[in-house]
């Protein structure tokens, strides 16, 4: 799961950059995965503790006596390894067809398919995660037209000759693309090892460990494809508005590590871009593949619940003699 999420989602955080030649591919993923690390070791506990313990009631494991108990923690390790497998399979296989998709929803859509078979889904908090999900690209796609106007009027007031200014865009995307890394890891650490956490079979601060460590080496070992889709396929992008992009969606996805709900960091990129194609004009928005990517957003939930309930299911089939 967490190389899925490394892989996927680091193309949100320096797809622009790369795609836009201000930063080198080898640079972006080493920085990436350094602070993707340092995200989710310093500000990935309140995403942790939304899935682990929010999003599920504790109605499903009642325990009595000592073989009650036995049973529940045979129970939640299977549930664990039932939700893990199911959300990362899901990811992974839309990665490989270069969907830039949400870990996010895949994640929360096993929880809930497992949940509904237990009879333990918390609603409530299920639709907040969803208010965060829409309002996470509507928010991104906000602040882009704040930061770009803002710092557009700033640069028309220093006019700087092309010697200074480029050399100081690809600074600003490297620190811009360095905090985006790490509200990655302290926003979506939550989606790989939170389930984990929730049935006691790891610690919080081994959760933030593995985790983060796991996504770095997504990040390292396959982050080019999805990074290509999103930084080229959707509006072509200058190194301004590749800055824009970037900022934009690290202050979105921090501010929701922040509250702690773990959100689609993919979202936050996409309505960033969108947002700078519609500054420039509705025609500059290729709606073939914003389409294809929306398409991914309302599968992923669907079909990482659906594998979820399926291998539920199968897990706890017993053979009954006659």
């Amino acid at each position: 799961m967490g190389w899925g999420l490394g892989a996927n989602d680091s193309a949100n955080v320096f797809g622009t950059a790369v795609s836009s030649r201000m930063v080198n591919y080898r640079i972006a993923i080493l920085l990436t995965a350094l602070f993707v690390m340092l995200g989710a070791i310093i500000g990935g506990e309140p995403g942790i503790v939304t899935l682990s313990k929010e999003l599920r009631k504790d109605t499903a494991f009642t325990v009595k006596n000592e073989t009650d108990i036995a049973k529940a923690d045979r129970k939640a390790r299977r549930t664990a390894v039932v939700v893990t497998f199911a959300a990362a399979f899901t990811v992974i296989i839309l990665t490989v067809a270069k969907m830039p998709i949400s870990t996010s929803q895949a994640v929360v859509g096993a929880i809930a398919g497992v949940a509904v078979l237990q009879r333990s889904l918390d609603i409530g908090s299920l639709l907040k995660i969803i208010a965060c999900w829409l309002g996470t690209p509507l928010g991104a796609m906000l602040l882009t037209f704040i930061f770009y106007y803002a710092f557009r009027g700033l640069i028309r007031k220093l006019t700087p000759s092309v010697f200074v200014y480029d050399p100081i865009m690809s600074l600003l995307l490297i620190i811009c693309g360095c905090y985006g890394a790490y509200a990655l890891g302290a926003n979506n650490v939550a989606n790989v090892s939170a389930i984990f956490v929730g049935h006691n079979m790891l610690t919080m601060s081994e959760a933030k460990i593995f985790g983060g460590i796991t996504i770095a080496f997504g990040v390292i070992t396959y982050a080019k494809p999805v990074m290509m889709t999103v930084g080229k396929s959707i509006v072509k992008l200058g190194a301004f508005d590749a800055l824009i992009c970037v900022l934009s969606h690290a202050v979105t996805v921090h501010v929701y590590a922040l509250i702690g709900v773990p959100v689609s960091t993919t979202q936050a990129i996409v309505g960033s871009v969108i947002g700078i194609g519609i500054i420039k004009g509705g025609q500059t928005i290729n709606y073939r593949t914003l389409a294809r990517i929306s398409l991914g957003w309302f599968a992923t939930p669907f079909m990482a619940a659906l594998l979820s309930i399926l291998l539920y299911f199968a897990a706890n089939l017993y053979y009954i003699p006659e």
